[in-house]
């Protein structure tokens, strides 16, 4: 059974991709599934029975159950060659007229072939102050806007992790970018009612939060999910800072949910990261500050210490990094800023000189600059310095 709908998953991405939570399995085996990082229809389908048995320590009896649960769920129904063909063409035809969310940034919605793509995870990364939050705000207006004028026309998910949302900043990008729309007071209070704002308090909520995420958006017509940002909680979690290995796999089990609903609702889903230095060897969790980099001149520097190597990257890991299909740094050099496509399927590495003003982030010119070098994924932002605390700790 478990062989002929991975079959069947396979030409259906949105079956195998769905959430073994939303199935009404038993609580208990559906608890040590999550447990295990067994998410998906297609986490569970792709293992043999005895696989799963050892992995659940349960009888081959309660296995086989399972597997007719799941299979059951996503298994398609019957349809001719015809419908189904038919089915696949008005997909692909709905997927090709709207199948991005514009950015309002004319230059690099054209290097993205249309803007933030539906489907995948985008990452925008930066150091503190630079514009990341304002970009999430900016997209959150295009998602909310009414269809006929260029949005989505729905609703948006946005979780706030440092509580830096701010709906007075919203409805001025929104009146900036679009002040013939937003000039009525009916007209802010549907924009503002859109954006849903969440506020996790820690890791758990917020993992909790996103396995019933499904419902939400089916239920509210959700078009865009923003978490701003994935790192703060991993941060300041209840977890200690040895407790490496099951942080590694909370985040793993949260990249997999979020690209599981991206591609399952084909919306696009936005996260922000934050920044860490390597110093020498040594990898320092220090957040950056851009406005610490604007009050100084110069590269990067230790106080007290002369030739250290210092490179900014994302933060958490390599792991997480392969999760996101698109990523965007926010940089500086130079005392101007540059927005960075870093990693995408359709664009080179290129970047464009920007500012911030009233209407979020706005390009300076519609000149683009191609990045060269090996690391292509080191961040810029020259002028920071790095000084220890009197607890000795790293900070800006």
């Amino acid at each position: 059974a478990s062989l002929a709908c991975m079959r069947a998953c396979s030409d259906d991405p949105t079956m195998a991709s769905k959430l073994l939570a939303q199935m009404g399995l038993d609580a208990s085996i559906s608890h040590i599934l999550s447990a295990r990082n067994v998410l998906t229809a297609k986490d569970a389908l792709c293992r043999t029975e005895l696989e799963l048995m050892e992995l659940l320590d349960v009888p081959m009896a309660t296995v086989c159950t399972l597997v007719v649960n799941i299979s059951k769920s996503v298994c398609p129904p019957c349809h001719t060659v015809c419908l189904k063909v038919l089915a696949i063409m008005r997909e692909h035809s709905k997927e090709s007229a709207s199948g991005h969310l514009p950015t309002k940034l004319r230059t690099l919605d054209n290097a993205l072939c249309g803007g933030i793509p539906f489907g995948v995870v985008t990452e925008i990364v930066g150091p503190a102050g630079i514009g990341k939050s304002q970009f999430c705000l900016m997209l959150s207006v295009m998602a909310a806007l009414p269809k006929i004028c260029g949005g989505l026309g729905g609703s948006v998910l946005y979780f706030d992790t440092e509580n830096k949302f701010r709906s007075g900043r919203l409805v001025e990008i929104a009146q900036s970018i679009f002040p013939d729309l937003y000039n009525k007071e009916e007209m802010i209070f549907e924009l503002a009612s859109c954006v849903l704002v969440f506020h996790p308090q820690s890791l758990l909520s917020f993992t909790e939060s996103l396995q019933r995420l499904e419902d939400v958006v089916r239920e509210r017509q959700v078009k865009l999910i923003i978490v701003d940002s994935v790192a703060a909680l991993m941060e300041s979690s209840e977890y200690s800072l040895d407790d490496f290995s099951r942080k590694r796999d909370i985040l793993g089990s949260q990249a997999s949910i979020l690209k599981c609903i991206a591609n399952s609702f084909r919306i696009p889903i936005v996260v922000t990261n934050h920044i860490r230095a390597r110093i020498g060897h040594e990898m320092s969790e220090a957040v950056f500050s851009f406005e610490d980099a604007s009050r100084s001149k110069g590269s990067g520097t230790v106080a007290g210490e002369e030739d250290v190597e210092i490179q900014l990257t994302a933060a958490l890991g390599i792991s997480w990094a392969h999760s996101v299909n698109i990523r965007l740094i926010l940089e500086s050099l130079s005392g101007q800023r540059f927005i960075k496509i870093a990693k995408s399927p359709v664009s080179e590495v290129v970047s464009f000189p920007y500012s911030v003003t009233s209407a979020g982030l706005v390009l300076i010119g519609s000149e683009f600059i191609e990045s060269a070098g090996d690391d292509i994924m080191a961040i810029q932002n020259a002028g920071y310095e790095i000084l220890l605390n009197n607890s000795g700790d790293m900070i800006c």
